[in-house]
């Protein structure tokens, strides 16, 4: 159909409903609607004046686009769903924060800075290895390293078939039969770290992400949400900041958010039954790096 508009995949994505290849399979799936007709497709524009509905619900306008730091805990799934039912981090986001997605994800045991959105198609931009934005992390694993050992990953290392691309990690220190390792990746394939360091003769025991572009971990407490300014956006997305909407219009604090939800502990999510109605409840706690 040619009409002026946008692809209802993005703008699906645009509305934080799911990201475009998400919501290419709800559209295959039938769940979505244009104007009562159930569509086909995803060959097909929109405009402001149609009529979306998504299961049933319909589709609001579109948002001002919005980006969250999260400190995630060790213990949850960053996923809306997980086939083996195990908790996400989305049962644990503030219950006033609008639905999100996240940039990127962290496996299961991983923690650490994730940067959140309702923008779909700014999800998808941000985690394009082409953005170039670097993620850091801080790496704890059993065994022993030399610095000169790891300065060969900055070439890249090819394992089991798979070319990972250059690495540069830094040992910090010894700690008994551990060693702390900074990394900085700017493509990372799934569990890319945990696979490398594996090739090395290290088994990673923990892996902290610190930094993902220009947006830190900082002081950010385990398990809290914060928003992050218009300012701060604009200045990290450069052409890429989104042009339908006015600087008043994407306009929220530059200060720390007030929506937070009490951090989420790994004793908590340890001891955690799988039901929602009986699992321990988040606490609090200061947690050391070392």
């Amino acid at each position: 159909m040619d009409k002026k508009g946008e692809r209802i995949a993005k703008r699906l994505a645009r509305a934080g409903v799911a990201s475009r290849r998400d919501a290419e399979r709800m559209i295959a799936e039938g769940r979505v609607r244009v104007n009562g007709t159930v569509l086909a497709s995803p060959a097909f524009n929109v405009t402001d004046t149609d009529k979306i509905t998504v299961d049933g619900n319909q589709l609001g306008g579109k948002e001002r686009t919005r980006l969250w730091r999260y400190h995630k805990p060790s213990g949850l799934v960053t996923s809306h769903r997980d086939e083996k039912g195990r908790e996400t981090i989305f049962d644990y986001l503030p219950e006033d924060l609008p639905r999100v997605i996240s940039v990127g994800r962290l496996d299961l045991t991983s923690e650490g800075l994730l940067l959140l959105t309702n923008d779909g198609e700014l999800s998808r931009h941000l985690e394009l290895p082409a953005t170039g934005w670097s993620r850091k992390y801080r790496v704890r694993a059993f065994g022993s390293i030399t610095q000169d050992k790891l300065d060969k990953l900055k070439t890249g290392v090819r394992i089991a078939g798979i070319s990972y691309g250059p690495i540069e990690a830094t040992l910090e220190k010894v700690q008994g039969d551990n060693v702390w390792v900074n990394v900085v990746l700017r493509e990372g394939k799934n569990r890319e770290i945990r696979k490398v360091f594996e090739y090395l003769g290290l088994k990673v025991n923990r892996l902290i992400r610190t930094s993902y572009g220009p947006f830190q971990l900082g002081k950010l407490e385990e398990g809290d949400v914060e928003e992050i300014g218009y300012k701060a956006i604009a200045e990290a997305l450069g052409k890429f900041m989104p042009d339908d909407k006015t600087a008043e219009d994407h306009k929220s604090p530059d200060k720390k958010s007030t929506d937070k939800k009490t951090a989420v502990s790994k004793t908590a999510v340890a001891k955690k039954s799988g039901s929602k109605e009986t699992r321990a409840k988040p606490e609090s706690r200061k947690k050391s790096w070392d």
